[in-house]
C-alpha cells in the first residue's frame, strides 16, 4: 500500500467527520468562485454594464472577508482532526512510521480533501454563477442580462487560491506533530478529565462585563454611539469568554445542587457530564456565539434600515406625487388631464387625492423665543431665497391629518403653529412668523410647533406648513387675489413602489422653470435605495450563510472529537441495561444544549444591539428583528437535526444497546 493509497483510505474511513468539513471547505469555494466570476466578468470589467460597476467595489471586500475566513475555519478544523487522530497516530508511529512519513501522510490526507473541495466547489460554482447573474440583474433593474461567462482569472484566483490555502495550513499541521511523543499520542484520550473549579472574580467580572454592556446598550443613542460603541464591543466580547469558561460552572453546580431536577430520569447523567462538554467547547461556543451575534444585528439591520427607510419616505413625502400651484386655477406646473391619463395608461390607481387652497408666506422667516431653531431666509436682502412657507386652515390640516392617521391641532385663535418633520419630536414654544404676503410685510405670532408632516415640504412653496385657525384664516385670504393663492396637490398611488418610470414621463411633463414647485421623488428614491439595500442583503446572506455554516460545522467537528470517549462511557452503561431510548435522550439533549446556548447568548447580544438600533433611529422595530432571529433559529434547528442524526448513528454504530 502506497502512502498516497493510505492517505485516501484514511479519508474514505473518517468521512464522516470529514463530510461537514468538507462541505463547508465546497460552500466556500463555490462562494469565493461565484463573486470572483461576477468581478472579472469581461462585461463588467469592460465596463457596458454599467449598473453592476456600483457593486463590485462591495464583492471584492467580500472576496477578502471570504478568504479570511475560510483561512481560519480551515485551520481550525485541522486542529479538529488532529485532536481526534492523536491515537491514530501513534499506532502509526508505534508500527514504524517515522515523523516525516508521517507529516508526509497528513499532507496527502489535506491535499486529497482539497482538491476534491476546490473541484466539487467550482463545478458548483460555474453550475449556479447563471443564475446568480439573473438575480443580481433583476436586483439592479438591469435592461440588459449578463451572460454566462468562465473568466480564466476566476477559475485561476479560487483554486490556486484556495490550493495554497490548503498547503499553508498543512504545513503548520505537521510543525504541531514535530514535538509530539508517541506516548502522548496513545495515551491522549485518557486524560483525566479533572475537576471542575472556577474562580469567583471571574465569575463577577462575567456578569458585570454583561450587565454593563448591556446597559450601555440600552443608553446609547445617536449622540452617545461614538463614545459608548468600543466599549459595549469590548464589555460583551470579555463578559461572554468568561460567561463559557466561568460561569457555566457556577450555573452547572447550581443546577446539580437541586435534587429534584438532577436526580429526575437521566438529568444526572446529562449534567454530569455537561459541565465537561461546556468546559472543553467554552472557545468554540464564544466563538459561535459573537458569530451569530454579528451575523444577527448585520442582516437585522440591514433588513429593518429597509424597512424603515419606506416609512421615512413615507412620512417625509406623504404623497407620491405632490406640487403646488400659483392661482386657484393654474395648471403651470402641469396639466392634470394628462397626469391623470398616464397614470391610467400604466395601470396606476389614486388611492389618496387632496386639494388644499392655502395662502403663501414668502421671504419667511420663523424665530422661537429663547430658543436658537430659526427658519427660512436671514435677512431681506437676501434675493435668492425664493422658498415659502405654506399656510393652511386647521379643518383643513386636520382633515389631511385624520387620513394619514396623525394628530389633530387645535390651533389658537389669531395664532400659528409650525408643522415641522426636521424637529425631530421637539417641541418649540411661542415665537413669530414674518415675511411677504401679497407683497406686504407681515408679521404673525406663532403658539407652538408640532413635529408633523401632512403634505410634502420638498416644494419650494411649501417648504413649512403653518397652520392657522379657521376664522383667522377666512379673513386672511379675502385679502388675497384669487391668482395669488396657493393651491396644494397630493395623490397617492397604488403600488408606488414600482411606479418610478411613470413618474420619470411625468416629470418631463414639468416645465424646468417649476420643477422646484413639485416633489415627485419619493418612487425614484425608493428604487434607488431598495436596489441597494436588496443588493446588501443579496451580498450579505452568502457572507452570512457561510459563517453560519462554518459555526454549525465547529460545534460539529468538535463533537467528533469526543466520540470515541462516548462511544467507551455509552458502552459500559448499555452494560448495566440503559436502552437506545435513555441513550439517545441523553446524547440528543446535551447536543441541543451545546448548540443553542451559544444560539441563545448570540441572540441576546442581538437584541440589545437592535435596541440601541432603535434609539438611534428614534423608532421601534422589534417584529422585523423577531423576523430574523426567526429565520435564524429555524436555520439552527435544522442544523441540529442533523448533526445530532448524523452523530447519534456514528456513536451507537459502535455500541450494543437495545
Amino acid at each position: 500500500m502506497t502512502f498516497r493509497s493510505l492517505a485516501l483510505s484514511n479519508v474514505r474511513g473518517n468521512w464522516r467527520a470529514y463530510s461537514a468539513f468538507f462541505l463547508s471547505s465546497v460552500f466556500s469555494v463555490m462562494i469565493f468562485y461565484i463573486y470572483a466570476a461576477f468581478i472579472y466578468h469581461p462585461d463588467v470589467v469592460s465596463g457596458q454594464i454599467l449598473s453592476a460597476l456600483k457593486v463590485r467595489t462591495g464583492m471584492m471586500f467580500c472576496l477578502y472577508i471570504i478568504i479570511i475566513f475560510s483561512f481560519l475555519f480551515i485551520l481550525y478544523s485541522n486542529s479538529a482532526f488532529l485532536k481526534t487522530r492523536k491515537q491514530e497516530f501513534g499506532l502509526f508511529s508505534l508500527f514504524g512510521m517515522t515523523r516525516s512519513q508521517l507529516r508526509k501522510l497528513v499532507i496527502y490526507e489535506n491535499m486529497a480533501i482539497s482538491v476534491m473541495a476546490i473541484g466539487v466547489g467550482l463545478g458548483l460554482g460555474l453550475l449556479f454563477s447563471k443564475l446568480f447573474f439573473m438575480a443580481l440583474g433583476a436586483l439592479l433593474e438591469m435592461k440588459e442580462t449578463i451572460s454566462f461567462a468562465v473568466p480564466a482569472k476566476a477559475v485561476w484566483m479560487t483554486s490556486g487560491g484556495f490550493f495554497v490555502l490548503f498547503m499553508v495550513i498543512s504545513a503548520w499541521t505537521v510543525i504541531r506533530m514535530r514535538k509530539t511523543e508517541i506516548i502522548e499520542l496513545l495515551t491522549a484520550s485518557r486524560k483525566p478529565k479533572g475537576k471542575l473549579v472556577y474562580s469567583r472574580w471571574l465569575v463577577a467580572l462575567a456578569a458585570a462585563c454583561l450587565v454593563s454592556g448591556y446597559a450601555m446598550a440600552v443608553l446609547m443613542n445617536a449622540g452617545t454611539f461614538v463614545l459608548l460603541s468600543l466599549p459595549i464591543l469590548a464589555t460583551v466580547v470579555v463578559g461572554t469568554y468568561f460567561l463559557f469558561t466561568q460561569l457555566s460552572i457556577l450555573l452547572i453546580g447550581w443546577f446539580q445542587k437541586r435534587t429534584g431536577i438532577y436526580y429526575k430520569k437521566t438529568n444526572m447523567l446529562i449534567f454530569a457530564q455537561l459541565g465537561y462538554k461546556i468546559r472543553d467547547n467554552a472557545r468554540i461556543l464564544f466563538v459561535v456565539s459573537i458569530l451569530s451575534a454579528v451575523i444577527l444585528t448585520a442582516m437585522g439591520t440591514v433588513y429593518i434600515m429597509q424597512i424603515q427607510g419606506k416609512q421615512d419616505m413615507m412620512e417625509n413625502s406623504p404623497y407620491t406625487l405632490a406640487y403646488v400651484e400659483k392661482g386657484l386655477h393654474a395648471e403651470k406646473v402641469i396639466d392634470q388631464k394628462k397626469l391623470r391619463g398616464i397614470l391610467k395608461d400604466d395601470g396606476y390607481k389614486i388611492t389618496k387625492e387632496a386639494k388644499v387652497i392655502g395662502i403663501a408666506l414668502e421671504k419667511y422667516h420663523l424665530t422661537f423665543e429663547g430658543e436658537s431653531m430659526e427658519l427660512g431666509r436671514d435677512n431681506w436682502d437676501d434675493v435668492d431665497f425664493s422658498m415659502s412657507a405654506f399656510i393652511m386652515s386647521a379643518s383643513d390640516y386636520n382633515k389631511l391629518a385624520k387620513e394619514q392617521g396623525q394628530p389633530a391641532i387645535e390651533a389658537e385663535s389669531g395664532k400659528l403653529t409650525v408643522a415641522y418633520p426636521h424637529f425631530y419630536n421637539k417641541t418649540y414654544g411661542s415665537g413669530t412668523a414674518s415675511g411677504l404676503i401679497g407683497g406686504e410685510k407681515v408679521e404673525l405670532p406663532v403658539a407652538g410647533t408640532v413635529s408633523e408632516n401632512i403634505a410634502n415640504n420638498w416644494i419650494d412653496s411649501n417648504a413649512v406648513t403653518i397652520v392657522m385657525d379657521d376664522l383667522s384664516f377666512v379673513n386672511l385670504i379675502a385679502k388675497v387675489p384669487e391668482e395669488e393663492q396657493r393651491v396644494f396637490y397630493g395623490f397617492e398611488l397604488s403600488g408606488w413602489e414600482k411606479s418610478a418610470p411613470t413618474v420619470e414621463k411625468l416629470t418631463a411633463l414639468v416645465p424646468e422653470e417649476m420643477s422646484g414647485e413639485k416633489d415627485f421623488s419619493r418612487a425614484e428614491s425608493f428604487a434607488s435605495m431598495n436596489v441597494t439595500i436588496s443588493l446588501t442583503l443579496f451580498i450579505g446572506l452568502f457572507i452570512s450563510l457561510l459563517f453560519f455554516i462554518a459555526a454549525g460545522s465547529m460545534i460539529y467537528f468538535k463533537l467528533f472529537t469526543e466520540l470515541q470517549e462516548d462511544q467507551t462511557q455509552y458502552k459500559g452503561l448499555a452494560r448495566i441495561g440503559m436502552t437506545r431510548k435513555e441513550i439517545r435522550r441523553i446524547v440528543v439533549s446535551q447536543i441541543a444544549i451545546v448548540f443553542f446556548i451559544p444560539c441563545i447568548v448570540g441572540i441576546i447580544h442581538a437584541l440589545f444591539a437592535m435596541v440601541s438600533l432603535d434609539n438611534m433611529m428614534g423608532s421601534s422595530n422589534w417584529l422585523y428583528s423577531f423576523v430574523v432571529i426567526g429565520i435564524y433559529i429555524v436555520m439552527q434547528t435544522l442544523y441540529f437535526l442533523l448533526a445530532s442524526g448524523t452523530y447519534m448513528k456514528s456513536m451507537l454504530k459502535g455500541t450494543a444497546v437495545s
